[in-house]
């Protein structure tokens, strides 16, 4: 279903270079395509386009903007079994979360073209004081201009969806840089968003070695950046951007809180096991801390530990596996480093553990020390740790207590509870009665702290790839009858 060489697009168009890149099915360690590279001259044409492309993009009417993404959900919908594999084969993931990320994809696009036909403004009144009187203001959104973006790995599809789609929406042109592990995807949107009209230079994506890639971040001619990936390099990429506004989605070390008014342990469990290891673990908002209460953690650790247990790992392409490999050999060591360290320091092993090549074992661990990067670190696999608790304050405090802010989920039915969690919790998002690895696609999605700056969510990235322009009306009194 794959094909053995994929061009990049320049300026809207396919460019069947040396396709040096080589896309290794995640399971199996095999060659499974190969992919053309951008250099760095390549790059330099497409920022230089895109520049070009910034006024005949903001002179597209709503509706044509809106054609251009309901084109895009048709033809994810006729090609979603080619998606879905692509992505289980670049990305090692499960075939039903490929499946999902496909579906997430389309409803991306979607709300999207919802938003094309409905960026608005607002009438100010003025009249606030005599000297404003006769004036009137009102508001537009105008496009911001070339934007640059950088996917990264674990959600190739939906993660480039949530910025090239708002992009679409509000006409700005973009070049795009998908992760060299899992190119394929967005290689596919590129193909799709070429069967469009959409004009010269509106899109590239350029997958490109690093010597090339810092002109996504350095070039003046770029008006924002928006990237998704680990915070070290995004802080550094944020450091050395100039004067463009710069959107981030970084790492998160997700918790979850289950107090005791949660009276359905079977929920809560289903819910942690899916939070924690959906496409094995490698999500911002995985569940990586579970703070349990005293009088229910010896029943939710029973069956907790006894339904990870029974998750099947092994070819991600099999409809039945839940686990299937990490997206590399590098990250699966740092993992197995990670926990044998954390046991080293007196944690105890209740599931899993192991590493077999890029398979690791659904793990939970006890009692981790918080000096621990498994506990203090964003682990970004199929790992969990438990913890009880006395006080629901405190325990607030335990989850703040963490270099990151993404998102965190807690499990309780009392309704004060659930304010004083979002009050107190320094994070982007607080999920209630549920664990923080849930989003849909229209919300506003980010994160505080070493979390990032900015929010994903198509109405949000709209206001980032936007300027406000401002118009006031003088009427002179003589025009006045």
């Amino acid at each position: 279903m794959l094909k053995e060489q994929y061009p990049y697009y320049l300026a809207n168009k396919p460019v069947q270079a040396n396709a040096d890149l080589e896309v290794i099915d995640k399971y199996t360690g095999e060659v499974a395509a190969r992919v053309a590279m951008a250099d760095a001259p390549a790059i330099d044409k497409a920022i230089a386009a895109a520049v070009k492309a910034a006024e005949p993009m903001a002179r597209l009417a709503g509706y044509e903007r809106q054609a251009v993404l309901e084109h895009c959900v048709a033809r994810f919908r006729e090609r979603a079994e080619e998606l879905a594999y692509a992505l289980c084969v670049e990305g090692g993931k499960p075939i039903h979360d490929s499946q999902g990320e496909v579906a997430r994809l389309i409803d991306t696009f979607k709300v999207a073209a919802e938003c094309a036909v409905n960026i608005g403004g607002e009438v100010i009144p003025m009249d606030r004081s005599a000297r404003a009187r006769g004036y009137s203001g009102m508001w537009k959104r105008v496009p911001i201009g070339p934007c640059s973006f950088i996917s990264p790995f674990n959600f190739p599809l939906n993660l480039a969806a949530h910025k090239v789609a708002p992009a679409l929406a509000v006409g700005c042109p973009f070049v795009l840089k998908p992760a060299s592990l899992t190119p394929l995807g967005a290689l596919i949107i590129g193909d799709v968003l070429s069967e469009t009209t959409l004009p010269e230079g509106a899109f590239s994506i350029l997958p490109c070695r690093r010597d090339g890639a810092d002109l996504f971040t350095v070039d003046e001619r770029l008006k924002l950046l928006s990237f998704t990936g680990s915070p070290e390099v995004g802080w550094d990429l944020k450091a050395r951007a100039g004067k463009k506004k710069t959107v981030l989605e970084l790492g998160g070390n997700a918790a979850v809180i289950l107090d005791e008014t949660w009276n359905n342990l079977e929920d809560a469990v289903e819910r942690c096991v899916i939070g924690a290891f959906y496409q094995s673990g490698q999500s911002c908002i995985s569940v990586q801390r579970i703070l349990v209460h005293e009088s229910v953690y010896d029943a939710f650790r029973e069956k907790f530990v006894e339904a990870v247990s029974k998750l099947k790992a092994g070819d991600p392409k099999d409809e039945s596996t839940f686990i299937g490999p990490v997206i590399s050999d590098a990250e699966a060591s740092r993992m197995e480093k990670w926990i044998n360290s954390a046991v080293a320091a007196g944690a105890k092993v209740l599931s899993g553990g192991k590493r077999n090549g890029r398979m690791i074992d659904a793990t939970v661990l006890e009692n981790v020390p918080k000096s621990e990067p498994a506990y203090a670190e964003e682990f970004f696999g199929p790992m969990a740790l438990l913890t009880k608790f006395s006080d629901f304050s405190a325990a607030l405090d335990e989850v703040n207590d963490s270099r990151f802010g993404l998102q965190a989920g807690v499990l309780t039915r009392d309704i004060y509870r659930a304010h004083q969690a979002w009050d107190t919790l320094e994070v982007g998002g607080v999920v209630i009665g549920d664990v923080p690895s849930w989003r849909v696609d229209h919300m506003p999605y980010g994160g505080v702290k070493d979390s990032g700056i900015g929010r994903e969510g198509i109405r949000y990235a709209i206001e980032d790839m936007t300027e406000i322009r401002l118009m006031v009306l003088r009427t002179p009194p003589h025009a006045v009858k």
